[in-house]
């Protein structure tokens, strides 16, 4: 049977700026495209704040709901990325209300996980059952792991929820002999930060952990940070806190080569988050399939790909002396972190490929237009 899955009506931000959710959304935008017809409405904004930040974002919103309004009737399926700030999330049920009868037909795509379960865990009622009216009526809801499920039992079906894990991007891919060549000489020992330098991402505990280590492991250590920041003010104070330390660089918003560079010449990626609307970071598949072993939390969705001693080390949230600890074993063991690099090389290509990713929300698209 021919399927009926032809025009695609995809809610969701395209970068700029670039943000784990803005990526994963661009992968699958340019998936679909050569195959489908999509209409776009991009729900991108000017930065990184969550929620509505200003009357002109205000407008914005007021837009999207027009262009939601006029484009619904047209699509097979309404594929839509939802927000975790209150302000967003009102957005989201007001979307919902103006596709009602189309709810069957609709997808959403939940890339976070920690703003999400505040929402649906009951601490606002009233916004939670605003919620669950809609959303146990959609065609499909999609999480990142087995850990983000539980914000949506009860509510939807085991049948229309769905897990799709995100991805690495094909070009950061390292093969087997580079990831043990990089390995064979891990004096300094680089260690990368990679990712938007907002509050709660950790990157203040690793700078704080890094000038608490010992003089001699200081000099053993290349620290490389790259991301953006919410504001201007935000990055002077991080530049004040780096300011002489040589073996410390910031590299600014980095992109294709070197972002590739720069994850394909470091032994360690460190994402040591408590970010309150965390999912599972991207940046840290990137980091498998550069061949990087990794520092990180225990923190949303980030268990359901990483294990303590398998993939990396696990450190406490908010804890500088637990990084330090940390960094200091990565330095004391540098044959562990081949093994774990190697072996994270190895689960990438195995599971955390664009193809696979595209593929999988591809089914569950499909399948939501047979319905």
């Amino acid at each position: 049977m021919r399927s009926r899955l032809s025009t695609i009506l995809f809610i969701g931000p395209l970068p700029p700026p670039i943000t784990g959710q803005s990526l994963a959304c661009q992968v699958f935008y340019d998936g679909l495209q050569p195959q489908h017809h999509v209409e776009l409405i991009n729900l991108s904004k000017a930065g990184f704040t969550q929620g509505v930040s200003s009357g002109g974002r205000v407008f914005e919103v007021l837009d999207i709901l027009w262009r939601v309004l006029r484009k619904r009737w047209r699509a097979d399926v309404i594929y839509l990325t939802v927000s975790e700030s209150f302000a967003g999330n009102l957005k989201d049920v007001l979307i919902y209300l103006i596709c009602v009868g189309q709810l069957r037909r609709m997808v959403i795509h939940l890339h976070g996980g920690a703003g999400m379960a505040d929402i649906m865990g009951g601490r606002r009622p009233l916004q939670r059952w605003l919620n669950a009216v809609f959303v146990k009526r959609l065609g499909a809801v999609i999480v990142l792991g087995r850990t983000h499920t539980a914000i949506y039992r009860g509510i939807v079906s085991d049948a229309r929820l769905h897990t799709v894990p995100n991805f690495a991007v094909d070009d950061l891919f390292a093969t087997m002999e580079q990831v043990q060549a990089k390995f064979l000489r891990p004096d300094p020992l680089r260690l990368l930060f990679l990712s938007n330098l907002l509050p709660g991402k950790g990157h203040d505990e690793l700078v704080t952990a890094f000038f608490a280590l010992p003089d001699e492991a200081r000099h053993s250590l290349e620290l490389d940070f790259a991301g953006g920041f919410e504001s201007e003010a935000q990055k002077s104070d991080f530049l004040r806190r780096i300011d002489g330390a040589a073996n410390i660089r910031y590299h600014g918003t980095v992109t294709g080569d070197r972002k590739k560079q720069l994850f394909h010449r470091a032994h360690v990626f460190c994402l040591p988050t408590y970010y309150p609307y965390e999912g599972q970071p991207i940046s840290i598949l990137e980091a498998y399939a550069s061949g990087c072993a990794v520092i990180a939390t225990d923190h949303s969705g980030i268990g359901d790909i990483f294990r303590d001693g398998v993939n990396g080390l696990q450190v406490a949230k908010q804890s500088a002396p637990d990084l330090a600890r940390a960094i200091g074993q990565a330095l004391a063991a540098p044959g562990q972190l081949s093994r774990m690099a190697q072996t994270n090389l190895e689960t990438a290509v195995a599971r955390y490929k664009t193809s696979d990713y595209r593929q999988a929300l591809t089914n569950i698209m499909a399948m939501v237009a047979e319905t």
